[in-house]
């Protein structure tokens, strides 16, 4: 597997205009060093190598735990020894991802390793809950993403493939 260089990885991340970013979203990225992530550059995100957590928030109206959760990574991480990468989707690109790493649920953090899907984990938790979370989806082998790639199964099929 190829690793795309930093400075393609860098192209793609542009910072939204603040005035489109709800503070505490801003501040994770501009003070605590998550990548802005968008349908474009999620693969060259999510293929730098270690552990990588990219936020789904979605409307903060719609869903104020967007916010908490926003607050409450960066310390997760900083708790757990620096041990992930930190992104947060664009709004323009949160759906799209949502579908292609089925995370119906706002928010939701994904986890991925080395490029690839490990776990996901929705909705703000009690900080002890929330530790436990992360370490257990930190210690678990990627996979692949539930749904996708599942074989179809005819109810008539009989016991051969063709």
């Amino acid at each position: 597997m190829t690793h795309p260089t930093l400075a393609e990885f860098a192209s793609t991340v542009r910072p939204p205009q603040a005035a489109d970013v709800p503070p505490l979203l801003h501040q994770l990225a501009e003070v605590h060093g998550a990548d802005w992530v968008d349908a474009a550059g999620f693969d060259a995100w999510k293929s730098q190598p270690g552990d990588r957590v990219l936020l789904i928030g979605g409307d903060p109206v719609r869903f104020p735990e967007c916010l908490d959760v926003a607050v409450v990574l960066p310390e997760l991480r900083r708790h757990l020894g620096n041990r992930f990468a930190m992104g947060v989707a664009r709004r323009e690109a949160e759906d799209a991802l949502a579908a292609k790493l089925a995370a119906p649920r706002r928010p939701t953090l994904v986890f991925l390793r080395d490029g690839q899907y490990v776990t996901t984990l929705a909705g703000m938790h009690d900080w002890d809950v929330f530790v436990r979370e992360v370490e257990r989806a930190l210690a678990m082998p990627a996979t692949r993403v539930p749904g996708i790639g599942i074989a179809v199964v005819s109810a008539s099929a009989g016991p051969s493939c063709s």
